[in-house]
């Protein structure tokens, strides 16, 4: 028998998002063990914002694996967090997204890579002598420096080998901000896969003493907060669709911002602002192909007869995916299908 090393990783009770917690659990298999072999495991809660001394004690509930290449016979664990009894903890917020297999869903996740407390390529005092904008996809030392492509390719390595569904990468519009994206099929798996990610990423940044900047703008001024735009569709949408349809789905977007807004992430309000491709974060609006809207729709959305997907632009980097998604999925389940 070969005993495997198992990260159980998991979210925490900090608020307003919760920050991952992991520790490696040994144990012995006759062969590659699947996410059914898996037993559930106990931490203190106590120590995570979870729980109280007297009464510490919180389930690990096993709800995805993914292979671990930066170890020999490793497996990274995905938990949720339950009570002794077995239902779901108060910050279990996996636990709160409806079940929907036809869901699509694809995150863009913007993040700033930090080192002695400033973006990589930031001077000691103040900003870059070249403005944003050449950042964008940069190429060249001159403007991408050499560390930051280096930990984002070796990132992509270890996602693609842990089989994540990456779909691309990309250096964004401030100097040391970089962006991933992750799609898949069914109600928690992209989530599962966005926060598996940021996992890998800050464990990655450690072997590099850099540190994963998530807030959706640590860089005041004229510098472009951090996003974590999200691509959705439900087969309705997909194969169906129509003007009445959408415009009913509009409408309910419109008369649930405050509900959207309140899990989009802290401090939107200094990202949401109206400039820097947003939209303000009291207003609504939808577009074609207007990256300063709420809600953007892909440039042949209305060339198709209204199907397809749309882009949330207002969810933020530090957005908890799960809180997104389950949200998204109430607003969409309000509307009737005509």
């Amino acid at each position: 028998m070969t005993k495997y090393k198992l990260e159980y990783i998991w979210l925490d009770g900090k608020t307003p998002i919760p920050q991952l917690r992991g520790k490696t659990l040994l144990k012995a298999f006759e062969h590659p063990p699947t996410l059914a072999d898996l037993p559930n495991w106990g931490f203190d809660g106590s120590s995570t914002m979870q729980a109280e001394g007297k009464s510490s004690d919180c389930i690990l509930k096993p709800v995805a694996l993914y292979p671990d290449t930066s170890r020999s016979n490793a497996f990274i664990v995905l938990n949720e967090v339950m009570h002794p009894d077995g239902t779901p903890h108060s910050t279990n917020m996996r636990a709160t997204i409806e079940n929907d297999p036809d869901l699509w869903i694809g995150f863009e996740q913007e993040y700033f890579l930090y080192q002695g407390g400033r973006p990589l390529g930031f001077p000691e005092n103040g900003h870059p002598t070249t403005p944003q904008g050449p950042y964008y996809c940069g190429v060249g030392y001159k403007y991408m420096g050499s560390l930051g492509r280096k930990i984002v390719e070796e990132h992509l390595e270890a996602c693609l080998a842990a089989g994540i569904n990456h779909e691309g990468i990309n250096a964004e519009v401030a100097k040391g901000q970089w962006e991933f994206q992750i799609f898949a099929k069914g109600s928690a798996k992209a989530a599962d896969d966005v926060w598996t990610t940021r996992y890998l990423m800050m464990r990655l940044c450690e072997k590099y003493e850099v540190d994963v900047e998530l807030h959706c703008k640590p860089i005041r001024g004229d510098w472009n907060g951090s996003g974590m735009h999200t691509n959705f569709s439900t087969k309705y949408i997909r194969e169906v669709g129509g003007k009445p349809y959408f415009e009913s789905l509009m409408k309910a977007f419109s008369g649930n911002v405050a509900a959207h807004i309140a899990v989009y992430g802290p401090d939107n309000n200094l990202r949401l602002t109206g400039h820097h491709e947003t939209q303000a974060i009291d207003k609504f609006s939808y577009g074609l192909s207007d990256r300063g809207a709420s809600i953007r729709m892909p440039i042949n959305f209305i060339k198709d007869g209204y199907k397809g997907y749309l882009e949330d632009r207002r969810p933020n980097s530090e957005a908890d995916p799960y809180q997104i998604v389950s949200q998204i999925l109430k607003t969409i389940n309000s509307v009737p299908k005509p």
